[in-house]
């Protein structure tokens, strides 16, 4: 049976913590989530159901709150609780394989995240416009739109872009974590100063099919590039900002600066090491540590895992929070505007999270937060879904002035 609007908040009443109930804004936030879907970015469920359930929706019970049995982040009574209207799930593959293996991986975890939808009809369903992720959320159920994570799975082949877009893909991150035939990435060294010529016709296809440009890991020359190229605005599925925490994942004030032109939104994410300084420092040189004792003991991988081990007792964790988290939230607004950013947590695709969050069920404890910092009932509901809605009408509406145009033939250089 369809859920009501009514129904779904009360669902999510229930699943919710006794002690964030008992708050007068986390009461304030559940009713302004009722009218507004909350839209995260990415969440890569698909990819550890993959790697741990052998890809099977019906290994794991997505209907019971599994943060005590599992290190899922996710499952249908958190993301009730938190309020979740809309997610963007990520069809991530490595960046290391082959490009059709990639390209065939990639359309596997589109397979997987279809039978999730599937195996829980009365929870999810696929969105593919801004008016269906609307429609599903006042039905009560979760707007379930498709996102790649990195462009080398399409192969150099804008047929392959094309087909993806038929599977159902509303954006793609045009690199991950390695500079691509034609993109650079932000954690590699360039190759291309940014897009290369083809890679603008990437970009341009992306916009006359419908499809954003998510410049999550790129390089700032791409971000630059991408957003030149694009009609359409772009997007930032889920990344920090460089002026509170200098990652080179997250994004610099000067390409902040130009979103009010672009359109595009940021898309806060909670990686620890990307929100907090002291946490970037610490990852940054138990790398280093790692980097050092592989060298001293290229054959003896337990060597490296002892010596990590007491690097790490020697050298403790230090760990972000919620506050890391609104700072970052704080700062896209005070540089780019309130129209410019949203929420991208990076569930189930990260190791470790800020303190106080468990899982999918930490959005109402960050806008509650944010409440308590003056934020008013229409931020809220720009940075929960609003400005997210808007950049999806803006790439349906280039795409159907584009409608017209012919499928780019454009092919990779050399």
């Amino acid at each position: 049976m369809i859920r009501t609007v009514l129904a779904a908040a009360l669902i999510a009443a229930v699943a919710a913590p006794a002690a964030a109930q008992q708050t007068p804004e986390h009461d304030r936030v559940m009713r302004l989530l009722q009218r507004t879907p909350l839209i995260d970015g990415h969440n890569d469920l698909p990819w550890a159901l993959r790697q741990d359930f052998n890809s099977d929706p019906y290994a794991v019970d997505l209907n019971s709150d599994l943060s005590g049995s599992t290190e899922l982040h996710t499952d249908i009574p958190r993301l009730r609780a938190g309020g979740v209207g809309g997610q963007f799930w990520s069809v991530y593959v490595p960046a290391g394989l082959p490009p059709l293996e990639a390209a065939r991986a990639t359309f596997e975890q589109i397979d997987l995240l279809r039978r999730i939808v599937a195996a829980h009809p009365d929870a999810f369903e696929i969105a593919l416009t801004a008016d269906d992720v609307v429609r599903i959320h006042r039905q009560g159920r979760i707007a379930s739109l498709i996102g790649i994570e990195g462009g080398y799975s399409i192969a150099d082949s804008l047929g392959l872009l094309r087909e993806f877009q038929r599977a159902g893909v509303r954006y793609m991150t045009l690199t991950h974590s390695t500079t691509i035939s034609w993109a650079d990435s932000g954690t590699d060294a360039p190759r291309h100063d940014g897009l290369s010529p083809f890679g603008e016709a990437v970009v341009r296809e992306m916009n006359r099919i419908g499809m954003l440009a998510d410049l999550s890991h790129v390089s700032e020359a791409t971000m630059v590039d991408a957003m030149r190229v694009s009609d359409a605005p772009v997007i930032f599925s889920h990344s920090s900002a460089r002026g509170v925490t200098d990652h080179p994942r997250n994004v610099p004030d000067s390409v902040l600066r130009a979103l009010p032109e672009d359109g595009g939104v940021v898309m806060i994410t909670f990686v620890p090491g990307f929100i907090n300084e002291t946490v970037r420092q610490w990852s940054a040189a138990r790398a280093a540590e790692q980097a050092r004792l592989r060298s001293l003991h290229p054959e003896a991988a337990e060597r490296v895992t002892e010596g990590l081990t007491a690097w790490e007792a020697a050298n403790p964790a230090p760990r972000a929070t919620i506050d890391d988290i609104v700072a970052h939230i704080q700062h896209v607004r005070d540089v780019a505007g309130v129209d410019h950013v949203g929420l991208g947590g990076d569930f189930d695709g990260i190791s470790s999270l800020p303190e106080g969050i468990t899982g999918v069920d930490a959005y109402p404890a960050i806008l509650a937060e944010l409440m308590r910092r003056g934020w008013s009932d229409a931020d809220i509901r720009k940075l929960a879904g609003e400005n997210v809605l808007r950049v999806l009408r803006a790439a349906e509406a280039v795409a159907r002035d584009k409608a017209g145009e012919r499928p780019s033939l454009a092919r990779i250089e050399g």
